[in-house]
């Protein structure tokens, strides 16, 4: 059986969390790779919703190992809070189905309050990046800066007073820059004490249970937040996240070797959606983007953030096919789209007045490219709930057929609603 990488194949929030809590019904292990608590995954489980930030999306199934591989940033006191409130809903969360792996970065409150004074002060100069405010791109400087504290560190209060001496150095003299007041080593080393019992239960070493899982023929599902448009080298620099959220950081992230990933799963809205600042090119900010918001609650999980709305762009998700090898796409919100008289897609732009297929790289260009639409007739009937390609109206499946087409990837899964069974599945991603 292969194992599977799940990806976002645009700006983020295309429906990750149903997409894996439902594959993880297949999987035998479940393993966030990138990111942090900054992007959420809402669930909807017979008809009881579970929102995710820092958890892998297989937490709420029992019988599951869930995994948070080195390749994300974790906040220790986002982490206690999110279990607790699992808990409350009656979902069973301890070592022996979570695992933190022992070299992931922390994100401390040095790094929260660092990301809030830079975005305080691009607001005022009109560049600001439109980011969460929660550390995450700080906690990945202090990763590359080779001064993180990591997990493993909670364990060896020996040696984390130095290492905190020195992240301090970094941060204090920052502050200072800022204007804003210092940090005490005292402060941070009580920080770091208060949640200590808490997280080092769950520290292990993720990549030889990931080895052992591969070798003992387990079904691995690998788990990324964010979109492809938002990786930190493909994605619309500078607005994007501080990770790598294409397949290949899976292996990265998680500590297993390439040949470990089977199938590709890109996940992708039936329209386009971002948050935050940055280039959108078929950005709809009239009736059409309302529509698109209302309808689809488009809201982000975990900062309630308006998204956004805009229509389908296949130059886009036909880039992301190309830089993360997706063998398949799960299209997600086909539901959203109901009613609608007619419905365009991009299916290239103009830059300049020359006709271009792909994003440019360059943050001008992507600012001056102009989409271009084809306009398709829009359906009268319902996709809502539909859990067969029968109970899709004709003009639905023509849309869809058309998208395959269009980005060269075809549909494996139709998601036709949040909840995990109004699914349709074309193509079993875990199957060989």
């Amino acid at each position: 059986m292969a194992n599977v990488v799940v990806v976002g194949s645009q700006w983020g929030d295309e429906g990750k969390g149903k997409i894996v809590d439902w594959l993880s019904e297949r999987a035998d292990v479940v393993v966030r790779f990138q990111g942090g608590h900054n992007a959420g995954h809402t669930l909807v489980v017979d008809g009881k919703v579970y929102k995710l930030s820092l958890l892998p999306s297989g937490v709420v199934r029992s019988g599951k190992l869930s995994v948070i591989g080195n390749g994300v940033v974790f906040d220790p006191h986002a982490f206690v809070a999110e279990v607790g409130r699992l808990r409350e809903q009656g979902v069973e969360i301890g070592p022996h189905c979570l695992k933190i792996a022992e070299n992931t970065a922390l994100i401390l409150s040095v790094h929260r309050e660092l990301d809030a004074f830079r975005e305080d002060a691009a607001s005022n100069s009109g560049t600001k990046i439109g980011t969460t405010r929660r550390g995450i791109g700080p906690a990945y400087e202090d990763k590359v800066g080779r001064r993180a504290i990591r997990a493993m560190d909670l364990a060896d209060m020996d040696t984390l007073p130095a290492k905190v001496d020195r992240l301090l150095t970094h941060h204090n003299a920052l502050r200072r820059g800022l204007g804003q007041q210092e940090v005490s080593h005292d402060t941070l080393m009580d920080e770091l004490g208060a949640v200590a019992s808490e997280i080092t239960p769950y520290v292990d070493r993720v990549w030889k249970s990931l080895d052992e899982a591969r070798r003992a023929g387990r079904r691995i599902l690998f788990e990324g937040a964010q979109g492809t448009l938002l990786d930190i080298d493909h994605g619309t620099y500078p607005f994007v996240t501080s990770s790598n959220t294409v397949a290949g950081q899976a292996a990265t992230g998680a500590g297993v070797g390439p040949g470990t990933i089977g199938y590709v799963l890109g996940i992708t809205k039936a329209y386009t959606t971002r948050v935050g600042e940055g280039p959108f090119p078929t950005e709809q900010d009239n009736e059409v983007g309302e529509f698109l918001g209302t309808r689809g609650r488009e809201f982000g999980t975990v900062t309630g953030r308006k998204r956004r709305c805009g229509w389908f762009d296949a130059v886009l998700v036909r880039q992301a096919v190309a830089v993360n090898g997706i063998d398949g796409i799960a299209l997600t919100k086909l539901d959203v789209l109901d009613g609608m008289d007619e419905i365009k897609v991009c299916t290239g732009y103009m830059l300049d007045g020359e006709p271009i297929d792909y994003l440019p790289a360059s943050q001008g260009a992507q600012a001056r490219v102009e989409p271009v639409y084809e306009t398709l007739e829009g359906w009268s009937g319902t996709t809502a709930g539909a859990r067969s390609w029968n109970d899709l109206p004709a003009q639905a499946v023509k849309y869809v057929r058309h998208i395959e087409e269009l980005i060269g990837a075809p549909v494996a899964l139709l998601s036709t609603s949040p909840e995990r069974d109004d699914t349709i599945l074309v193509t079993d991603p875990f199957q060989d």
